[in-house]
């Protein structure tokens, strides 16, 4: 287990699995939004964002957290374990409202 991605819903925890996996095995951890994002909650521009993400797939160990189906493709041809958090949709639910009201995103 070199490369791994982890996706799923908003709210199904990617963030909070791929940071304890990253604790665990040592292995270099990519949050998708921290690098997608810019300040002022700008998007990267859609060529930039796929070289970016090619930049990363191209390591040779990792766990990228998120989902951005658009770049799907580059990462999961690289990945040698993809881990699906498939949560109910009414607990994701929760977990989002309650990231909101703590002000977290």
């Amino acid at each position: 287990m070199q490369r791994v991605m982890v996706v799923g819903c908003p709210g199904a925890w990617k963030s909070t699995v791929a940071k304890r996996l990253a604790a665990v095995t040592g292995l270099p951890l990519v949050h998708l939004d921290f690098h997608y994002w810019q300040s002022g909650w700008v998007r990267t521009e859609k060529t930039a964002w796929a070289d970016k993400v090619e930049t990363f797939a191209a390591q040779p160990c990792w766990i990228i957290d998120g989902n951005y189906g658009g770049t799907l493709e580059k990462r999961i041809s690289r990945a040698d374990t993809v881990i699906h958090l498939d949560f109910p949709t009414r607990i994701c639910l929760y977990r989002v409202f309650r990231r909101m009201l703590a002000g977290l995103g």
